[in-house]
């Protein structure tokens, strides 16, 4: 409905309850209502499924329409980077939030600071989700009232062309609410436990979870060391538990990103049980590190598997770990590429050491020619030295070329000696353009970073300390902070207003009339921003 007909609605809503309602207005209702507009965390993930649905589609007829998110810790900053993409853009079209599981472990866990290895509360993931969309929610409650006083305005100067404008554009609001790719970790237990948590994200509006092919228990950072997978029918259970969660709560477009961290991971906790030749079981037993034995010598407690007639011994260490052959990293992500995608994955996640559009792009090619529209999430992450990474393959490429690069010490291209030379200088084109090269040549369907603003707050923190504690005192904050603030547009130099206070004027003055004792008057020191 559009506004007006929203209104019109309400007013025979009150209309028929007679005169107990005759103080309630039907248009600050409906503006209440439009305020409102996702009424429970299951609206959320059914609309937002929709449009990464749609979002892949687009990108599988134009790998230009790639899509983009943030990682986020707190509401606050996921509200931000949307109220700032609608500021800079105009529109949130293909721009996401991550929920990173990294920073719900070092930023929001009740023990404190945590590595990323599944140790912080698994409640806590749903509970950011929530959090998240709170904040987001708030936003649109926070414009559109920003809209409404301008629309009242309009017509307290008698200007029906702007009310009409106004109406019109209220008709026609884009919300800040956007999808929200969250992280499942490996799953925080078993198959049974990865359907319950996963409900509990879904109803708290996920759309898309992401889940990785790690033990849950010996879980690791994807850029740490010491990573250690599962066979794929241990995986496939939970894909499958997952796909039940979404079905169970209506979202039968719900969106599953398998995350494979087998290129880093040399270890294995377990020998997959297979039938039969060539069996997945036996696909996966194929890349462990094994020696040939003799059967009439061998040593207490030894686990042997028998594969081409050979009997053989797979390598285990004293953590009881099996070992993968070297060099198998890349095999091994393109199998559990097609074989999540045929399981019931929707999108890919190869985590990699380096962002390197050619390895990226040779492992996605020979999974297309199974599954010819696989796309992948990629994480952008900040675990890369991006810029020692890119000036070494600028340097390795010129070197092949037959380039003269004698002028460049590779051991030491992260040196401020070579800003603003050639080669740094095309290193950067190629961060720049990365995203939309790594779109078109590796299948990149969705670009995050995961710890943005982890690194931004402790950057700017770290400045701002400098500054205020230093010689340059108030002066280190107003400077560098409010007055860039003002300069720049950042709504939050508002801060009373980002918090709700004008909201919250508004319905002291639906519920009370002229009695209502407002925030936002004369007195209100927030008003010598005005003119800002």
């Amino acid at each position: 409905m559009t506004y007006q007909q929203n209104i019109a609605a309400l007013k025979d809503t009150i209309a028929t309850n007679g005169a107990p309602w005759n103080a309630i207005d039907a248009e600050s209702a409906a503006r209440m209502q439009l305020q409102n507009r996702f009424k429970t965390g299951l609206d959320i993930a059914k609309y937002t499924a929709k449009i990464m649905r749609a979002d892949m589609e687009a990108y599988d007829a134009d790998p230009a329409k790639y899509t983009q998110s943030l990682g986020c810790w707190h509401g606050f900053i996921g509200q931000q980077k949307l109220i700032s993409i609608k500021k800079h853009f105009g529109t949130t079209r293909q721009k996401y939030l991550y929920l990173s599981g990294w920073m719900v472990a070092a930023l929001r866990s009740e023990f404190g600071p945590l590595p990323d290895q599944s140790m912080h509360e698994k409640t806590s993931v749903p509970a950011l989700i929530e959090e998240l969309y709170t904040f987001l929610k708030q936003a649109d409650a926070r414009e559109l009232g920003m809209m409404f006083r301008d629309l009242d305005a309009a017509r307290e100067r008698g200007d029906e062309i702007e009310a009409k404008r106004i109406e019109q554009a209220i008709d026609n609001y884009e919300t800040h609410v956007v999808p929200i790719i969250a992280d499942i970790d490996a799953g925080f237990g078993n198959p049974e436990a990865t359907y319950l948590l996963a409900k509990q994200m879904i109803e708290a509006g996920a759309c898309a979870l992401q889940i990785e092919n790690q033990v849950s228990d010996e879980k690791q950072c994807g850029h740490q060391d010491g990573k250690v997978t599962v066979p794929h029918e241990d995986f496939h259970q939970k894909i499958r538990a997952i796909r039940y969660a979404f079905l169970e709560m209506g979202v039968e477009d719900g969106i599953i990103v398998a995350r494979t961290d087998s290129l880093g991971a040399g270890l294995t906790k377990q020998i997959a049980f297979t039938k039969e030749p060539g069996d997945l079981g036996d696909q996966y037993n194929s890349f462990l590190d094994c020696d040939e034995v003799d059967a009439s010598n061998l040593g207490n407690g030894e686990v042997l598997i028998s594969r081409d007639g050979k009997l053989l011994r797979p390598k285990r260490l004293p953590s009881n770990l099996y070992q993968f052959r070297s060099g198998t990293g890349e095999d091994r992500c393109v199998l559990d590429g097609i074989t999540s995608l045929q399981a019931g994955a929707d999108l890919l996640w190869i985590e990699t050491e380096k962002p390197h559009i050619g390895q990226i792009g040779g492992m996605v090619n020979r999974i297309r020619e199974v599954i010819p529209n696989a796309k992948l999430v990629y994480n952008n992450s900040p675990s890369f030295n991006w810029t020692l990474n890119f000036r070494q393959q600028v340097f390795d490429a010129w070197a092949a070329e037959g380039k003269d690069v004698s002028g460049y010490d590779r051991a030491r291209l992260m040196s401020v000696d070579y800003d603003g030379s050639d080669l740094a200088n095309e290193a950067d084109e190629r961060i720049r353009t990365f995203q939309k090269d790594a779109a078109a040549q590796a299948g990149i369907f969705h670009h995050l970073i995961t710890l943005p603003t982890y690194h931004t707050a402790a950057l700017s923190t770290d400045n701002l300390a400098k500054r205020y504690f230093g010689e340059e005192g108030m002066l280190g904050y107003v400077l560098n902070v409010q007055r860039e603030e003002i300069r720049q547009g950042i709504a939050c130099v508002k801060h009373q207003n980002m918090a709700g206070s004008d909201i919250g004027d508004d319905h002291k003055e639906y519920f009370a009339g002229e009695a209502a004792l407002k925030a936002g008057g004369k007195d209100n020191t927030m008003n010598q921003f005005a003119a800002a």
